[in-house]
């Protein structure tokens, strides 16, 4: 659902919108602002396009396989699935939109001037917020299987013996 309201989005914006010309929505709060980005954030990168594809297919490819093999909680299927959906709108960009496979321009056009001078999309706002959802599940201690890690499994797992015919880093002794 994420990359198809991402392409859907970006296709009305390119059908819509004029190129680099400010469209105001909500004043100067939000504005539309329609580029294409060669680049990272802040077009970061413009030189090496090809690396954020292949970034972005290997970022794919872990959160696939995530998903596949670890995933058993439902609030961490949502969050992978929901990143997953917006890493896969900005390859989609760079795949199959202009200059051409594999380094096209992200089609960026949302503009909120007043909380960051950056110019994103849709996807982008998926991976920015699936992002910290990301941080928080493992903050709180959320583990891929739908447990908890608690203070008690943290320090039993750090006080566990280190293992027949295994040899501790120097410096490690008593570090568990």
């Amino acid at each position: 659902m994420v990359l198809a309201a991402d392409q859907l989005a970006k296709t009305v914006a390119i059908e819509n919108l004029p190129q680099e010309r400010v469209v105001p929505v909500i004043g100067e709060a939000l504005q539309f602002y329609l580029v294409r980005n060669p680049g990272a954030a802040f077009s970061l990168g413009e030189g090496v396009t090809w690396i954020f594809t292949i970034a972005l297919a290997v970022v794919a490819g872990i959160i696939v396989f995530l998903a596949v093999t670890r995933v058993r909680s439902r609030l961490w299927a949502v969050v992978l699935g929901l990143l997953l959906g917006g890493v896969l709108g900005n390859l989609t960009d760079r795949l199959l939109r202009a200059p051409g496979f594999p380094v096209g321009h992200v089609v960026d056009f949302i503009s909120t001037p007043w909380m960051m001078p950056a110019i994103y999309n849709v996807a982008d706002i998926f991976i920015v917020s699936m992002m910290i959802s990301v941080a928080l599940l493992v903050l709180f201690g959320l583990r891929l299987d739908g447990t908890r890690e608690t203070r008690a499994s943290r320090e039993a797992s750090a006080t566990e013996p280190v293992a027949e015919g295994t040899v501790e880093a120097p410096g490690e002794q008593g570090a568990r």
